[in-house]
């Protein structure tokens, strides 16, 4: 059994001391290394600032994040984040370098990696977004899923144990999202990379391992996609769960369980086969 490398417990924030609203309030839950964790839940219930909070970019007011073996504090923050990457919903935040591949590699001059070394984690980073031929673009000039790509391809050449994605996939196309997606499963499996993915996208959550609802700064669920998705009938499900129910609206014959898009292709297939 693998171990928690992400331990929340019993926190709480507020942006306002002043005032008795929590954005967050009591919140608890392990993330084991290598497991692939969705948040999601409505504008307003704590994901985005749950991803500031984990990587010390905001101070809880009550309750401990524990990354690994470290505990966060203002002393340790830094050493944690070493090994949490976050990529934002806007990446013009995180640009530094005038092209591409010199901002890619700004995070890993800052820990005085070698030349040669930083090399072929840049061509490695730029291979894995589809990114190569951009490599001497400036990132202000590129479209909005090019530059979010970069931004990613920047974090992953950190070799981080953990990526955090709040709304990252928010500005990239479908064909983009299909990709990159690819690549962080193919990391996560083969890496052991640790992926908190914070999204409103039913697709993007359905491809974790675990999903966390939210709700005013609760946690509400916290099973399998599947799981919730069946049992919370206000969430849009994803495309092939919405195929699933719509067919059976009709009347047909189909699996009276949630099928995931593998799932559905492979039962159409099976079914045309039969026709």
């Amino acid at each position: 059994m693998k171990n928690p490398i992400i331990i929340v417990d019993q926190l709480t924030f507020q942006y306002d001391l002043r005032k008795e609203t929590n954005i967050l309030k009591n919140l608890s839950f392990t993330v084991k290394q290598g497991e692939w964790l969705a948040i999601i839940g409505h504008n307003g219930s704590g994901k985005s600032t749950l991803a500031q909070l984990l990587i010390g970019l905001l101070t809880p007011r009550s309750g401990k994040i524990q990354i690994g073996d470290i505990e966060m504090n203002e002393f340790t923050k830094w050493e944690i984040r070493k090994k949490v990457g976050l990529a934002f919903q806007n990446p013009d935040h995180q640009f530094i370098g005038t092209t591409v591949q010199d901002d890619i590699a700004f995070g890993l001059e800052n820990i005085n990696m070698s030349y040669q070394k930083m090399k072929v984690r840049v061509d490695l980073a730029l291979e894995m977004v589809g990114m190569t031929e951009f490599r001497l673009h400036d990132p202000s000039r590129l479209s909005g899923g090019q530059k979010q790509r970069v931004a990613i391809a920047g974090i992953l050449a950190l070799q981080p144990d953990v990526l955090i994605l709040d709304e990252a996939f928010v500005m990239l196309d479908p064909r983009s999202r299909r990709g990159l997606m690819k690549t962080l499963r193919h990391l996560q499996r083969t890496q052991n990379l640790t992926i908190i993915s914070i999204t409103h996208d039913m697709n993007e959550a359905a491809a974790a391992n675990r999903m966390i609802m939210l709700k005013d700064g609760e946690m509400i669920h916290d099973s399998t996609p599947q799981a919730i998705f069946e049992y919370e009938q206000s969430l849009v499900p994803p495309f092939a769960e919405q195929l699933r129910r719509t067919l059976i609206g009709a009347g047909k014959n189909v699996p009276q369980t949630y099928m995931s898009d593998d799932e559905m292709v492979n039962w159409i297939c099976k079914s045309t086969s039969k026709m």
